[in-house]
């Protein structure tokens, strides 16, 4: 007789296969582990069950709502990888225990405020000679294209090709490559910061794009805490969720001006956003289609269209 897989070898393979799709499920992974030895130690063999499913989400009281919800949807999703295989094992509704998150609205930087997010910068402590030209140069790019900022981070000197103006994004979100053109506007930027870099001390013999003290790359942390102390000094408040904007809102905010651009030139959004998301590396377009409602000018727009397709009769006459 064919000795019966444990749970925890289950889960493992289940990590595996996703993994390979580019997934990194640490948060997700960390919870089916710990779920799998629950089975395992209450020695449950078969189908999974709801209720199995549940006695391992609520194993303690001082569980909050939501992360109750965050543990279902872990091992919800390994269950509807065990019923395609088995035909028998449950898959909780997902609604059972509520949603486990729902996207917050951003802050939309104003044109202003990314004025004056740049002039702050150049006004920046010289701790090192290139620190302002440095943010400057960085800051601006993620706004003009929407990078995230691990991308950004990443870039190494052969990945910025000033001549052909474009952008080499190297297995980033998902393990996925891409182009990104730039504007000639931002290449010339760039340009203007890789002569500086270049002209520095101790800055010519390195790899990455952006460096920071001694020719180092930046880290995460660094430049993120920069970034917070520069919107304190300038007064910035987020008109978003979150109390303070945040760097990767730069990128939303160029998704929405965007979109938002577009439907003002008279451009077919449903089939130009298919464009977009490529440009900024969504792994589905649907995650694109997400910032239609990242502004209120954005969702009148898309309630009207919807309202134009609904009721044709109603359709300005030209």
């Amino acid at each position: 007789m064919k000795k019966q897989k444990t749970m925890v070898a289950l889960v493992k393979e289940y990590l595996s296969y996703r993994r390979s799709f580019g997934h990194e499920l640490k948060a997700a992974g960390y919870l089916l582990l710990q779920f799998a030895k629950f089975a395992d130690h209450a020695r449950h063999h078969g189908p999974l069950t709801t209720d199995l499913m549940l006695q391992w989400v609520g194993q303690r009281d001082d569980y909050s709502a939501r992360y109750r919800a965050e543990r279902l949807a872990a091992v919800r999703n390994f269950a509807r990888h065990l019923a395609a295989q088995d035909g028998q094992s449950e898959i909780p509704d997902q609604r059972l225990l509520g949603y486990t998150q729902r996207r917050r609205q951003p802050h939309i930087y104003t044109e202003e405020q990314l004025h004056d997010l740049l002039i702050g910068i150049a006004r920046l402590n010289p701790t090192y000679p290139l620190r302002p030209h440095t943010y400057t140069a960085l800051f601006g790019l993620i706004a003009s294209t929407g990078l995230r900022i691990s991308e950004a981070l990443a870039l190494q000197r052969r990945d910025v090709d000033l001549d052909a103006s474009i952008l080499y994004i190297r297995q980033s979100k998902f393990h996925k490559s891409r182009l990104v053109p730039m504007h000639p506007t931002v290449t010339r930027a760039l340009r203007c910061y890789a002569k500086r870099r270049d002209e520095a001390r101790d800055t010519r013999s390195g790899t990455t794009f952006f460096v920071g003290r001694d020719g180092c790359s930046l880290s995460h942390a660094t430049v993120r805490i920069t970034f917070r102390r520069l919107c304190t000094s300038l007064g910035l408040r987020s008109n978003g969720v979150l109390p303070r904007p945040r760097i990767h809102d730069l990128r939303h905010s160029f998704a929405c001006r965007r979109l938002l651009q577009w439907y003002r030139d008279g451009v077919d959004v449903a089939q130009a956003i298919a464009s977009l998301s490529t440009y900024l590396g969504h792994a589905r377009v649907t995650d694109t289609y997400w910032y239609l409602s990242g502004t209120a000018e954005l969702l009148a727009i898309a309630g009207q269209r919807f309202e134009h397709f609904t009721h044709p009769e109603r359709r300005p006459q030209l």
